[in-house]
């Protein structure tokens, strides 16, 4: 009557448990997990005998001898319960298998006979080692561990093989009462009952008598106790980089399979670089936030009433705050005196006299009160309130010497970096924000913003390919486009027209009015094609303020992008994952999907290397991304990132972009090897204040970056495609030069043979088909005369040209 319907044995020799899964840097190391329940699983064959025979002796002595149950057990569970005591188990390990995978845990005799039957059957199924890894592996632990692989990490930070046999007799006394055997709250009984599970190893002959004596003398030496350092503090804190890959994982296998499936995922994460990467974004956010000079105040507020003794450690340790900013320190104020306040700091010891932080430290940051800016704060409390939460870092002295804390806010102000192999699309390193503890918005990957002057090299690519040349002409004078909105006047950033100048000027100083009279001649449909195949925007319409990137898009297709640019115009989709393996090894995804030519061959020269072969799509003619890379240099030597960018003194293609009012700032650089680009606005768009431009807020923190991304770069040559040729072209003029010509006006540019202009020539000459310009002349290396005149109340200089006629606002720079 028992053995009908019930659940089928036989499907756990198919056993999969719910496994953590893996994620791994490119060089191994582990940077991050993801589990619904913390479990690894470890094969029979691959649990030590010592383990194995601690569990035996603690839950099951009989194990290898008895059929599925324990005869003798049962016995006595039976006469306790006909005497009105509280039935007990007396259950097999292979019983306490049935229940905990088929069977429900209630304490009824029909649960009982049931799991017994089935135990019987497993027995006749699975041979006795599969029955107890089976077991081990699933077994709750504690700590929110399951199976014993993840237990000796989470108590012991060692691998089962590690395990001295204390350390086993405590992780085999655990099944019965993990809650109530804590090695730090119940350190007595969990002492006792290690100590009796050694005692039961021995009288079993699983270990000497000696060495049971040995181990109970010796304390419970755990994690929690803080005498082994935790596996998780070994790993960096979860970042924007590993939290993208568990959104992209989700996505592409289904949440379950990235939660449970055990996959080892190997990132394309460089640690070097993504620590760079977020302290260079970090830097400068900071500055401008000290630049800015307002304090925002507390990040949380403590009761004074809790602050008592060292109560505000445990108050503190029960607020989510952020603690992944390197070298900063979550700290309570604790008393507010006359010129500083003593400081309680998370994870840092009181000394002698206690820490202090001096108002001096944070001069910077001015008071608001009601809703208006105070002075220079000149006493604690204009700033501080006893139970407020704070930042703070240490500053040293030169010999590394502790010196003083000083006061530190997370700015209000955000951004993004990214950067990737321009060859492969490995990401190298991505930072979404400030702190991502802080805010786990991800903006490299989650913000749509206008990209403003850093998307014209996508008009300039689509003008090249349309029969453009580097010495092509191209008029700087003002136009009026027909909207729906009214009529619109685009303008350059400095409020000046320069007239006619060579494609290079262009792009080199951002001008506005070039590009959009090129977006005119050549037809914004050609543009947004190009926008579209490189991956910036999906359906672009045809609208010429997009021109000036009025669109919005994020910063990772935006790196993406360029990074076409920089591998001679060939497709590269960009990844965060190199290669995901299931537990059993198979790889299930791998992003590099080029062909080894000779891998598979039996035999291979010892002269000759294995050939990789890429078959990527070519999007671009090489001719035309060698010279829009060659005229984007220009844009860092001697253009709108030449004093940051340009600092680091080698050749980078790079474009700044600023939106109106300042809004948002971007640049995107690239080297042959590495694309990389940052972004930086509010969350919510607001000016971000005079000189806040593309070079000056995200040049320093690719410049930053790029100084450790360089080391070992190797060459900067760009690939010169075939059937191509270098002319001498003045770079004012356009005009070709002889082949000796020298001096700061002199650029080299690349022609398609036959297509190069002549000594003495000038490039076409285009003015995108609008009347105001299309009668200037051409002039010498010098601005177009001007006169200063008064437009809606502001003074500005326009050319004396009476063609050129006046100007107004709009337009993105």
């Amino acid at each position: 009557m028992y053995g009908r319907d019930l659940p089928s044995h036989e499907q756990l020799a198919e056993y999969a448990p719910a496994n953590l899964s893996r994620v791994y840097s490119r060089e191994g190391r582990v940077v991050d997990e993801f589990a619904t329940q913390r479990r690894m699983y470890t094969p029979p064959d691959e649990i030590p005998p010592l383990v194995k025979h601690a569990f035996i002796s603690a839950e099951d002595k009989n194990f290898y001898t008895h059929v599925g149950f324990d005869i003798v057990g049962i016995g006595k569970a039976v006469v306790d319960a006909a005497q009105g005591q509280r039935l007990r188990g007396a259950s097999t390990i292979t019983q306490q298998v049935m229940k905990n995978f088929l069977l429900t845990g209630d304490r009824k005799m029909e649960r009982k006979i049931k799991e017994i039957i089935l135990a019987t059957r497993l027995e006749q199924t699975l041979d006795k080692e599969q029955i107890l890894a089976l077991y081990l592996n699933e077994i709750f632990l504690g700590q929110n561990s399951y199976g014993i692989t993840a237990a000796a990490e989470t108590y012991f930070n060692k691998t089962l093989e590690e395990l001295t046999p204390g350390e086993a007799a405590y992780l085999a006394s655990l099944p019965k009462a993990p809650s109530d055997r804590h090695p730090v709250r119940d350190y007595d009984t969990a002492v006792f009952w290690r100590d009796n599970t050694l005692r039961e190893m021995a009288e079993n002959g699983y270990i000497s008598s000696e060495t049971y004596l040995r181990e109970k003398e010796l304390p419970l030496k755990t994690v929690q106790s803080g005498d082994y350092p935790s596996s998780r503090s070994e790993m960096p804190p979860r970042d924007y980089f590993t939290d993208e890959i568990r959104r992209q994982l989700s996505d592409r296998l289904g949440e379950e399979k990235l939660f449970t499936g055990g996959l080892s995922i190997r990132s394309t994460m460089d640690p070097t670089l993504q620590a760079a990467a977020a302290q260079a974004l970090r830097d400068r956010l900071e500055e401008y936030d000290r630049g800015i000079g307002i304090y925002r105040g507390p990040l949380e507020t403590i009761a004074p009433e809790k602050l008592a003794e060292d109560g505000w450690r445990d108050a503190m340790a029960g607020i989510f705050l952020p603690r992944d900013i390197e070298g900063w320190h979550p700290a309570v104020i604790l008393e507010v005196g006359e010129t500083s306040a003593r400081i309680g700091i998370d994870g840092v010891e009181d000394d002698e006299d206690g820490h202090f932080l001096n108002v001096a430290e944070a001069a910077w940051a001015r008071p608001r009160r009601d809703g208006r800016v105070q002075g220079k704060a000149t006493k604690p409390a204009d700033l501080w309130s006893v139970g407020d939460i704070i930042m703070v870092s240490a500053v040293t002295a030169e010999d590394g010497t502790f010196e003083k804390w000083t006061y530190r806010q997370i700015p209000e102000l955000q951004g993004a970096f990214m950067a990737m192999d321009t060859q492969t699309g490995r990401v190298l390193a991505m930072q979404g924000g400030f702190s991502y503890q802080s805010s786990v918005f991800n903006r490299a990957t989650q913000a749509t913003r206008q990209p403003g002057s850093s998307f014209k090299p996508f008009v300039y690519a689509a003008a090249l390919d349309s029969g453009y040349t580097p010495a092509s002409i191209v008029v700087d004078a003002p136009v009026e486009v027909e909207t729906g909105a009214g009529i619109w006047r685009p303008k350059n950033s400095s409020n000046k027209f320069y007239g006619p100048a060579p494609m290079r000027t262009g792009i080199e100083q951002s001008r506005n009015l070039m590009t959009v009279r090129i977006a005119q001649d050549i037809g914004m449909e050609r543009v947004g094609d190009y926008a579209e195949r490189f991956g910036v925007y999906e359906n672009m319409p045809n609208i010429l303020s997009y021109s000036l990137g009025a669109g919005e898009t994020t910063l990772y297709k935006m790196v993406a992008a360029y990074a076409m640019f920089a591998n001679g115009g060939k497709r590269v989709e960009p990844t965060l994952v190199d290669r995901v393996q299931d537990r059993n090894g198979n790889t299930i995804y791998r992003h590099d999907r080029r062909e080894c030519v000779d891998c598979q061959s039996d035999t291979l020269l010892e002269a000759r290397e294995p050939r990789v072969y890429n078959n990527s799509q070519q999007i671009m003619d090489p001719v035309t991304a060698y010279q829009l890379s060659s005229m984007m240099r220009g844009v860092v030597s001697r253009g709108t990132a030449a004093s940051t960018v340009g600092k680091l003194g080698v050749p980078i293609s790079g474009k700044t972009g600023t939106t109106n009012d300042s809004k948002d700032a971007w640049f995107v650089g690239f080297t042959p090897r590495i694309a990389a680009g940052c972004y930086i606005g509010f969350d919510t768009p607001r000016p971000m204040g005079r000189g806040a431009y593309g070079g000056t807020l995200c040049g320093p923190v690719f410049r930053d970056f790029m100084e450790v991304a360089l080391e070992g770069h190797g060459s900067f040559d760009l690939p010169r495609p075939a059937n191509t040729v270098l002319v001498k072209i003045d770079r004012f003029t356009g005009q070709r030069l002889p082949d000796g010509a020298s001096g700061s006006h002199v650029v080299a540019e690349l022609f398609r043979a036959g297509e190069e202009p002549r000594v003495g020539e000038y490039g076409a000459y285009v003015d995108g088909g609008f009347v105001m310009g299309n009668d200037l002349l051409l002039f010498e290396r010098g601005e177009v005369p001007t006169e200063t005149i008064n437009v809606q109340g502001r003074t500005v200089e326009v050319p004396s040209n009476p063609t050129f006629g006046t100007m107004s606002s709009g337009g993105l720079y």
